[in-house]
């Protein structure tokens, strides 16, 4: 199964909100659920799965291993850990969360995740949060046709081009995550006039937007509205003129980047 083009992202979304959210998302047509061993959400998204009723087979599963558990004593078990959170037998994807912050060596863990593809506990695997020096280390390990996405942060205020143009130069797909910045493309003077033109909301001219450029893109969302909304923004088809506009809108303003965060690009 490819990876579908709109996942629910469910970054900070906790217990009985986090259920609803998936429950929602799932009835509306989502196919791709993301999440992360540090979102401490696993059980919780398992649950609404399970209780969707929805063949298994439907729906495209991502989870992310923690930086905790990325030596090759932990990997494995925290990834089988994750699979009983999540009541599965395999996800779809695995992701590196974030690169080691020079404690293990990339070649270990990547080691490590391929055993765990190798294994049958995901059947694919890929790299989220690198740097282009740190993703071709990875890709020395295992090659770049084992990397199935590198998920990081793209919306209109940090389009990360030297990592989307190094991905695309290995042949490996993106996945945008924060692709709306947190709402502050709904605020946008640009976005916004772009939005009037086509009758549709400044959220959904942004997701169109990473769309059009090739992009999965997994927005996080607890309201039914919203959601359905986004799912609509694979019916939007902007001008070369219009995605030119919006690439004016650069501004490398990066909204995630913790303590553990490498030297960017």
């Amino acid at each position: 199964m490819n990876i579908p083009n709109i996942g629910l992202g469910t970054f900070r979304l906790k217990g009985q909100q986090v259920i609803d959210s998936v429950t929602t998302g799932l009835e509306l047509g989502y196919r791709h659920i993301d999440t992360a061993q540090i979102y401490g959400n696993e059980a919780e998204v398992g649950k609404a799965i399970v209780d969707s009723g929805i063949a298994r087979s439907e729906i495209f599963i991502t989870t992310k291993i923690w930086i905790d558990n990325l030596s090759r004593e932990k990997l494995i078990p925290s990834l089988k850990e994750s699979l009983e959170k999540l009541r599965l037998e395999q996800v779809d994807l695995t992701l590196v969360h974030w690169p080691s912050p020079n404690v293990i060596p990339i070649t270990e863990y990547m080691e490590a995740i391929a055993e765990a593809k190798a294994q049958g506990f995901t059947k694919s695997i890929g790299l989220s949060n690198f740097t282009n020096a740190l993703f071709q280390q990875a890709i020395d390990v295992v090659g770049a046709q084992e990397i199935a996405t590198h998920q990081v942060e793209i919306h209109p205020f940090l389009q990360n081009k030297k990592v989307v143009d190094f991905a695309r130069s290995k042949g490996v797909h993106i996945t945008a995550y924060m692709p709306l910045a947190y709402g502050k493309v709904m605020n946008d003077p640009v976005i916004t006039k772009i939005a009037e033109r086509h009758k549709y909301s400044a959220a959904q001219i942004a997701l169109a937007w990473s769309l059009q450029q090739g992009f999965a893109v997994i927005p996080s969302s607890t309201k039914r509205f919203n959601q359905e909304l986004n799912l609509q923004a694979r019916n939007i088809k902007l001008s070369d003129d219009e995605m030119a506009e919006i690439a004016t809108l650069e501004a490398n303003d990066r909204l995630a980047n913790p303590s553990i965060a490498p030297e960017w690009d």
